[in-house]
């Protein structure tokens, strides 16, 4: 039920963050109940009236969604329906707002003689006007509003705005005490005397995730005394850099390991960069376990290498720690499954076809990497042919964007130039494929929808089994 409940305030904090421009989001100032509820305190800042940082606006994402509340949303590491919910709620909610635009835009102009500084003139209220997107129908709302989901989730200016507070604040009051987490990512406080004197520590390896986008994690191998078999944690370049501050903090006469550069220039490939930074890492830990019992042996350093719930999942040691899966019941090649979820419209001699979101699809081994494609048949010379982007490393993908002609790099009118009875006529045959980088794509299902089904006068919103 909290998860549920998380879930829902979520999207709504997301929502209505972000039309109103609430700045000053940094981790002290969203808040969480035991029951799942998240909600924002402290309003001193909105309509888009930022913080700055220097000259650097720290409030850039359009509201905050961080890899760990889609973790919580997902109920884990890969995407779920649970994360498709989340991504309809905003965007249910959004447009709901939408249709009230005129009197949100209305009383807030009643506050304009209350002094607030951030809501002095009437060019003060053209944020939310242009926040609510008052032109755009509910489809290209539920785009925008997507995209938004998307920059937020991979918004790198949310981390460093939650670094600055959370430097500043142990600038004012030095590491928290013991039944406070001395980490961002640790719940509690470890040490030596509960987990036992770490004997060998190495980073083993890297993997690469999605959360949305492409990250490596580095898997770092902990023995300790007494122990016969090692324990694996994964921790990302982000935590070390966490760990290596708060011990800057923690010991500021000690002379500590160099830590390797974040900054990386240039188009450099980001999986040379995580080979170059796990050997970088890996001299940076040997170097950290043999500097002085004070350094090595703190509660900092065992909280950091104490294994956590997410280091337990099976997804994260495959291949590691156990041998691969063996499971006889595990699909069979050729296996098709899964649903779709479509948005179908028509105006202005225009047919629309959204594709919202994809679960449950069947694939051997690794994940696949989904991508949809339709035709409106008959099409003999398949010139009416579409495809959305790729979506990487999932079963349960959310789209939310027009197809769109596969010469074309931006959403467009989809179909274009025919009549109602024309497209009675029609059918429109999509396919779910697999983008595969050194064999041919592979199939994971598809449906073909006669349109003469359709009330094409109005929106269609509706899953269909593939």
């Amino acid at each position: 039920q909290a998860s549920e409940n998380f879930i829902y305030s979520c999207a709504g904090c997301c929502v209505a963050t972000y039309v109103l421009g609430i700045c000053d989001r940094h981790n002290d100032n969203i808040m969480l109940r035991n029951t799942g509820h998240m909600f924002h305190i402290d309003f001193g800042k909105f309509l888009g009236h930022a913080q700055m940082f220097g000259s650097f606006k720290r409030d850039r994402a359009p509201f905050v969604l961080t890899s760990d509340m889609a973790y919580v949303i997902n109920g884990g590491e890969k995407p779920t329906i649970r994360f498709q919910l989340f991504v309809d709620l905003c965007c249910q909610a959004y447009n709901l707002i939408r249709k009230h635009a005129s009197l949100f835009l209305n009383l807030l102009s009643l506050m304009l003689s209350s002094g607030l500084p951030e809501l002095s003139g009437v060019q003060d209220l053209k944020y939310v006007q242009d926040a609510l997107q008052p032109q755009t129908t509910d489809a290209e709302a539920t785009i925008f509003f997507t995209r938004l989901i998307e920059s937020s989730l991979g918004s790198v200016a949310t981390k460093f705005n939650f670094f600055i507070h959370n430097l500043a604040q142990l600038r004012f009051s030095g590491l928290p005490s013991n039944d406070e987490p001395i980490l961002s990512f640790s719940a509690k406080t470890y040490s030596l005397k509960q987990d036992g004197r770490i004997k060998q520590v190495s980073v083993f390896t890297y993997q690469k995730r999605y959360n949305p986008d492409k990250h490596y994690i580095y898997v770092v191998r902990v023995l300790r005394e007494g122990q016969v078999e090692p324990t694996f944690v994964f921790r990302t370049f982000d935590e070390f850099q966490e760990l290596h501050n708060k011990l800057g903090i923690l010991f500021p006469l000690w002379k500590l390991p160099g830590f390797p550069n974040k900054m990386v220039l240039g188009r450099t490939h980001i999986k040379d960069v995580a080979a170059k930074r796990k050997v970088e890492l890996n001299s940076y830990i040997q170097s950290l376990m043999n500097s002085s019992p004070e350094v090595a042996e703190c509660d900092l350093v065992y909280t950091f290498f104490h294994p956590l719930l997410r280091d337990d999942k099976v997804e994260g040691i495959d291949g590691i720690a156990r041998p691969a899966d063996t499971n006889p019941s595990s699909p069979t090649s050729g296996k098709v499954g899964g649903e779709v979820k479509l948005s179908i419209s028509y105006r202005n001699s225009t047919l629309f076809v959204m594709v919202m979101h994809i679960k449950d699809l069947v694939k051997d081994g690794a994940d696949p990497n989904p991508y949809v494609k339709t035709y409106l048949l008959p099409d003999t010379h398949k010139t009416s042919k579409r495809k959305t982007k790729i979506s990487r490393k999932t079963r349960n993908p959310t789209f939310n964007e027009m197809a769109k002609n596969s010469c074309l790099l931006t959403s467009q009118l989809v179909y274009s130039g025919y009549s109602m009875e024309t497209l009675k006529q029609r059918e429109l045959q999509l396919s779910v494929l697999s983008a595969e980088s050194l064999r041919e794509n592979f199939f994971l299902g598809g449906i073909t929808l006669p349109l003469k089904d359709f009330n094409l006068s109005k929106e269609t919103v509706n899953w269909y089994r593939l």
